[in-house]
């Protein structure tokens, strides 16, 4: 099987459009108010070919609408459901970043703490490039480390998984840090490895390793109960979606369906996405000014704070794409339609969040199916969903 490699997607084309009405019948009552999102969901997943589907939309504090529709598995009859738990790829970053946040306000970390003082038994040995990156730097995609593919047979040592996640992290870390910088320190340049490394300071500092980490000072906070690493089934039964090649090929369970440990926190979290929105919730209030369970206001500034990534109107902040598009502006003077945004794919699966303070409300939507041509299909559908909240339903 050809290695797995998170992938992410810079915002969406169809989501410049206006919205409209056309999807406002499709959403019924369900139980606590709580709108069922799976009639749109089913037909989109048919004119779209995906194996299954599910979407939230977070409004405020709560979610207001969900629907899941489709399979587990292609040729099963086993339906996908609500509490299905999905692998969100890159959406990991923000995780990760967040994560880093909590260790940054307990004064366990620094965002200024450089590879060097948090490694120093690397120091010697990386090249002087990379000594003065900070953990901000790495989080930002500014620390010009480079793709794990760069390095001859890299990748091949690390999808063998024979040392522990943190010991492959390590290797990843001495590998990577021995290279020729991708783009000089302080130039954007996409990294997972760069997310990797910025994980493997914070496990290193704190004797935890990063799964640890993300465990105690995120998920069981926000009571994140389904989130876990990795594929989300444990065996040959179909409990959960199976994750699909592009040609609809289903991928065998067990570790090697998804990339290795060692680039995890730039892409390896699955949960559900009723989990995930209690995430996503968070950083909801921060964008508008308010303290969450994890972070300060402050604190959520910082991860969101856009920075240029090139010619064009785009930033990326700690973990989030910051982005403009007309229909997430508010109704008040100034407001611009602001978004948070992030897509991820290990090749087998997608997943889109799209975060909208001035609206106060966000969109999740997962499938699981990746690889070439996937991103318009999950795109589509993601639309369709915005479409019928922006006409009223929910």
């Amino acid at each position: 099987m050809f290695p797995a490699r998170t992938i992410i997607v810079f915002g969406m084309s169809a989501l410049m459009a206006a919205p409209g009405a056309s999807h406002a019948q499709t959403a019924s009552k369900t139980s606590a108010g709580v709108r069922s999102l799976s009639a749109l969901l089913e037909r989109e997943r048919k004119k779209h070919d995906l194996p299954a589907m599910a979407a939230v939309v977070i409004e405020g504090d709560r979610i207001v609408a969900r629907g899941v529709a489709g399979v587990r598995k292609l040729g099963s009859t086993k339906r996908a459901a609500l509490g299905d738990r999905w692998h969100i790829g890159s959406c990991t970053k923000t995780i990760t970043a967040t994560m880093i946040a909590v260790l940054v306000e307990r004064g366990t970390l620094a965002w200024d703490l450089t590879v060097a003082a948090a490694l120093p038994d690397l120091a010697e040995r990386m090249r002087p490039e990379y000594r003065d990156v900070s953990l901000e730097m790495l989080l930002a995609h500014r620390g010009g480390i480079g793709h794990e593919w760069d390095v001859p047979g890299l990748w091949d040592v690390l999808w063998k998984r024979e040392g522990t996640p943190v010991e492959e992290r390590r290797k990843m870390a001495e590998a990577m840090l021995a290279q020729p910088p991708k783009v000089p320190p302080g130039g954007y340049s996409y990294s997972n490895c760069g997310f990797a490394l910025a994980g493997h300071m914070a496990e290193t500092v704190t004797g935890k390793p990063w799964e640890q980490l993300l465990r105690e000072l995120v998920f069981e906070p926000l009571d994140m109960k389904s989130a876990g690493f990795g594929v989300p089934w444990d065996g040959d039964d179909i409990t959960d979606p199976w994750p699909h090649k592009a040609d609809g090929t289903p991928v065998s369970p067990g570790p090697f369906a998804d990339n290795p440990p060692s680039i995890g926190p730039g892409g390896g979290v699955h949960v559900s996405l009723d989990d995930w929105a209690k995430f996503i919730v968070e950083h909801l209030k921060g964008a508008r000014g308010q303290d969450g369970v994890l972070l300060t206001a402050k604190s959520y500034e910082r991860l969101q704070r856009g920075r240029t990534i090139g010619d064009g109107p785009d930033q990326y902040a700690l973990g989030w794409i910051v982005l403009n598009r007309a229909w997430a502006r508010g109704q008040r003077p100034g407001d611009t339609g602001r978004c948070l945004h992030h897509a991820g794919s290990n090749n087998s699966w997608f997943a889109l969040a799209w975060v909208a303070p001035e609206r106060n409300f966000a969109v999740l939507c997962v499938t699981n199916i990746g690889g070439e041509g996937v991103l318009p299909r999950i795109d589509a559908v993601n639309w369709a969903v915005i479409r019928a909240r922006q006409a009223g339903v929910p």
